[in-house]
């Protein structure tokens, strides 16, 4: 009997999971890291903070499961997608520290390609939208700001990845510069349909190719880790941005299957089979986990303030002490009394993709209290997703019957009901919550030969609970009308703002 170690990079978290031949979690281990803030609209990681606690915990997992890195068949990586790496080749060392997902400083470099009327090229090369929120950009505004960096990068000098490209390269000791296909298509450099990195794009962008890493399926050799990091070498075999993973752990692997992930965002995708889609709604179009040589598609929509909207009430306002009693405080009350919250703290994602919206409280009375603010937060994260579902049924012109969810906040059984009530059809727990670690475990379990295919890690998904629409239909698109006034006003502020001076 072996294992598989799955390394599951997050936003504000490095982890580390071991998961059986049956997929049965056996251990966790987690540590957070420093977000650094160091301008309005900025997110920063330190890539050193990265790698020391990506390998720490990876360290600690083993030891917590008793095992030896020899019983390991293979390791997969999943990772916070968009945060953007740039580092030289020779030392390892970062020219900088990683730009974050959720950082908001190329909005005018966005604004600037839209100007030039390059959206529709972008769009349909990468199934991408010109918004701060992809690597391209990141990485263009890292070679104009680091002294030096753009001649050392023509020379060959420098490397860029995403976050499993970076893990990847320390653990192998700078041995390979690779990533999949679902990283490589979040960077806006892209082409989803013949799959390989676009020359015209990184003409537009000012990128060099020589900067880039070699893209792989997602079930691939991508190395061999460094004997001493772990105790042995173990293979990398697995190796999937963290949404598509869950997409895969979830085992939505069939046209019209959806998963939902409430996180620190919450993402949204619809597999829709081995021809992309491209969205009319303000979706994304992005290929899933590739395990097969058969590539497939997905629509994703992107929230990017889900989960954090609960930190937000805790460690900003202090309307609770922990996240777990927001569910209580919400329930304290039978609905918000007119309060409408939107927390778009770093803009909009889909379907609005508007970088300038900034977060809003709307309906506030004298009796608005700590309670109906919590259940208003509740409702927000469900009335982000509902929007997507909605775009998704409208893109992909295919009904949807079930919407399979994970991720922190599906412990919160009020906001599973609310989400429930809004789309109109069951939203199902999976038993296994870690399914991004998962989805990485069964990557790399395909790729060692512990499975087949992706339908024999698919017998091994169940659900742990359903839950019903408990309105009317009428109902829910009344409450979504008044959520998307509320939207409305919220549109544009940083802009109208600067220009009031």
């Amino acid at each position: 009997m072996g294992y598989l170690l799955a390394l599951d990079q997050g936003t504000t978290s490095s982890r580390a999971l071991v998961f059986d031949t049956d997929g049965r979690l056996v251990t966790v281990a987690q540590r957070e890291f420093t977000q650094h803030y160091p301008q309005p609209g900025w997110v920063e990681h330190d890539p050193e903070e990265i790698w020391q606690t990506q390998l720490a915990v990876a360290r600690a997992a083993l030891t917590q499961a008793g095992i030896g890195a020899e019983a390991l068949l293979a390791l997969g990586i999943t990772n916070q997608r968009e945060t953007t790496l740039l580092w030289e080749r020779g030392s390892g060392r970062p020219l900088a520290r990683a730009i974050v997902w959720q950082d908001r400083r190329t909005a005018a470099a966005c604004a600037a390609l839209k100007a030039q009327g390059l959206e529709p090229l972008f769009r349909e090369r990468t199934g991408l939208l010109l918004d701060p929120y992809f690597s391209g950009t990141k990485l263009a505004w890292l070679l104009d700001h680091i002294p030096g960096a753009r001649a050392r990068a023509e020379r060959g000098e420098l490397a860029f990845g995403t976050v499993d490209s970076y893990l990847i390269w320390r653990l192998t000791g700078g041995r390979a510069h690779l990533t999949d296909v679902t990283n490589a298509a979040r960077t806006l450099m892209f082409d989803i349909h013949r799959r390989c990195w676009d020359e015209a794009l990184l003409d537009h962008l000012r990128v060099p190719r020589a900067l880039l890493p070699e893209v792989c399926a997602s079930a691939a050799d991508f190395g061999t880790t460094q004997a001493d990091l772990l105790g042995a070498p173990v293979r990398i075999g697995g190796v999937a941005g963290d949404q598509q993973a869950a997409l895969f752990g979830q085992a939505c692997t069939a046209p019209g299957m959806v998963k939902n992930t409430y996180g620190t965002g919450c993402f949204m995708l619809l597999h829709t089979g081995r021809t992309p889609v491209a969205s009319r709604h303000g979706l994304l179009t992005t290929p899933v986990a590739q395990a097969s040589p058969e590539p497939g598609y997905a629509l994703e929509g992107s929230i990017f303030i889900a989960g954090a909207v609960v930190q937000w009430l805790r460690d900003e306002l202090g309307l609770i002490r922990s996240a777990a009693e927001v569910e209580a405080l919400a329930a304290s009350v039978p609905d918000t009394a007119g309060v409408y919250l939107v927390p778009a703290f770093a803009g909009l994602g889909s379907p609005y993709w508007d970088a300038d919206a900034r977060g809003a409280l709307f309906g506030l009375t004298r009796g608005a209290n700590r309670a109906h603010l919590a259940r208003a937060a509740l409702e927000a994260i469900a009335f982000q997703s509902a929007e997507l579902l909605q775009a998704m049924q409208a893109d992909a012109a295919q009904p949807i019957a079930t919407l399979r969810v994970d991720g922190g906040a599906t412990a919160n059984a009020l906001l599973m009901q609310i989400q429930a009530d809004l789309i109109g059809i069951p939203v199902v727990v999976a038993a296994v919550q870690e399914t991004t670690a998962l989805g990485a475990a069964y990557l790399a379990g395909l790729q060692a030969g512990v499975w087949r295919s992706a339908a024999d890690v698919g017998a091994y998904w169940q659900a742990a609970r359903s839950f019903e629409p408990a309105i009317s239909r009428d109902e829910a698109a009344m409450r979504l009308a008044r959520w998307r006034e509320a939207v409305s006003r919220t549109r544009g502020w940083a802009s109208a703002m600067a220009s009031a001076g």
